[in-house]
């Protein structure tokens, strides 16, 4: 496949560095020394030195009437070279055009990308703003995503001491709360952050689980759940549950910021939400726009303001400027102070593992969730609508909508040649309140071994990123799998669930 990638910033080089390591040829467009300096160095991809949205250089990269290139990525910092490099691609034939949007009105209505020719266009904040509010609703999760438009997550959860479900297996887990709708896909253990927290000698080393896989103290486990369900997740896991969020302080008022005050603003109505920013033109236009919220022009790292405002009594504290130095210290002075849970926006990969090294507790990456959704857009074309890159783990998630007359429906899950490595985590069923044909209501589930798929069921594959090639072929019908990767050796589903049905 003949990629095209104009803007070689985090994002940019991400999905330059993950394209060109699958093996597609990949030109990357890029005006600024530095950074073409470093994709140069260090990956093996064709640079073009110029401006993205010039003919002239998209001729050079490839881009010109008739070519032969499948995708061209627009990830520049400025939102007209990515439109226009974009509107003129299109017009030379590219099959696929894709563009990055920092102003979020480019995404406040489709006809924006599709009047433009743009096949997607996208924004992070919004998305990202919305894990932020599942990390702060879920205090003790450290990760989260959505899946199944909202009705169920990802989360991560680590093992506290003295939780019932050490030694114990995740077969028996299922057997003890057979209503339990959750299920372990991965499971990260040892390293520093194992019982005790500070031997670094300990080697951190992932399972892939099946249904005799045994939990132990400290585990990070990444748990596929119904959103409904996290309470319990939260009592399993860390012996306690999230209380409803009386009082959160979000320091930057650019569009993340403000979109985390928006959703709070809108989802828990009683809360004290304060806003810190240095710039008052900014704050006071804010106040306008959200009037439930508490501007403050300040430094959001000013001890005696912190005092002042009740730090200390906080259930969280978003720093979301735009220096990912200053989220990481301010998060880490307000942890200080007692704020209950304490989220860094960083943009930069090297930050993702800060977590285990200052007190802090989670960081999101808005550059990662941009980078994960415009490759799922081209590997996963016909499935783009939801997938989740966990990049951290390597692993990924899949949402596959089985149509009518596919060849895998009425078929037990237990008889299926799944590819090996590939999990069904949650099926989403459309079933009719009451019987008959009375209102469709959307039932989550975790699959067991004589689990039948149905027409129109929204399923959730779980696996290693080098493994859902395989999946995705599978679950579009396609019988042309490596017969390596199926067969009597792939864990079967129906143990991990608990057992056959």
């Amino acid at each position: 496949m003949k990629v095209v990638v104009v803007g070689a910033g985090e994002v940019g080089f991400n999905i330059a560095s993950t394209l060109s390591a699958d093996g597609h040829d990949v030109n990357v467009v890029e005006p600024d020394e530095e950074r073409a300096a470093r994709v140069e160095s260090e990956l093996d991809v064709r640079l073009i030195r110029g401006n993205g949205a010039r003919p002239q250089v998209l001729y050079e990269a490839g881009v010109r009437d008739g070519c032969d290139v499948d995708f061209l990525v627009a990830c520049a910092d400025r939102d007209e070279v990515n439109i226009l490099s974009c509107w003129i691609a299109k017009r030379s034939g590219v099959k696929h055009v894709v563009a990055r949007a920092r102003g979020l009105e480019f995404t406040d209505s489709p006809s924006w990308a599709r009047d433009l020719g743009i096949d997607m266009m996208f924004s992070p904040e919004r998305s990202v703003a919305r894990e932020i509010m599942e990390l702060l609703s879920v205090s003790t999760a450290t990760r989260t995503a959505e899946l199944l438009d909202g009705q169920a997550a990802i989360y991560a959860f680590r093992i506290a001491h003295g939780s019932p479900l050490i030694d114990v297996s995740l077969m028996d887990m299922r057997a003890r709360d057979p209503d339990l709708i959750a299920i372990v896909v991965y499971i990260e253990r040892g390293g520093a952050s194992s019982p005790g927290g500070s031997d670094n000698s300990k080697s951190l080393f992932s399972i892939v689980p099946d249904g005799s896989t045994v939990l132990k103290e400290g585990d990070l486990c990444y748990v596929v759940s119904h959103r409904e369900q996290a309470w319990k997740l939260e009592k399993l896991f860390q012996l306690r549950a999230t209380r409803a969020l009386k009082k959160v302080f979000i320091v930057g008022g650019g569009k993340l910021g403000f979109q985390v005050a928006s959703l709070l603003e809108d989802h828990y109505r009683k809360a004290e939400i304060r806003l810190i920013d240095h710039d008052k033109e900014k704050c006071e236009k804010i106040a306008e726009e959200l009037p439930r919220v508490l501007v403050l022009p300040a430094d959001g790292a000013d001890i005696n303001l912190l005092k002042e405002e009740g730090v200390d009594s906080a259930d969280g504290y978003v720093c979301a400027t735009e220096s990912d130095e200053v989220n990481l210290i301010y998060c880490a002075i307000a942890k200080s102070m007692g704020a209950r849970k304490c989220i860094a926006v960083v943009r930069r990969r090297m930050y993702l593992n800060m977590p285990e090294r200052i007190p802090i507790d989670s960081v999101v990456d808005p550059n990662e969730a941009l980078a994960s959704v415009i490759l799922r857009y081209i590997r996963y074309p016909a499935h783009s609508r939801a997938l989740s890159i966990i990049e951290k783990i390597d692993a990924e998630m899949l949402e596959v909508v089985m149509p009518e007359g596919h060849r895998l429906l009425g078929i037990p899950l237990m008889e299926m040649d799944i590819p090996k490595g590939v999990l069904l985590a949650l099926v989403s069923r459309n079933e009719h309140k009451g019987g008959g044909k009375g209102k469709e209501e959307a039932r989550v589930f975790v699959p067991g071994g004589r689990t039948c798929l149905e027409a129109g069921d929204h399923v959730i594959l779980f696996a290693s990123t080098d493994r859902m090639p395989d999946a995705a072929v599978f679950f579009d019908g396609s019988e042309n799998l490596p017969s390596q990767d199926k067969g009597a050796d792939v864990p079967q589903l129906g143990e991990y669930a608990g057992g056959w049905e």
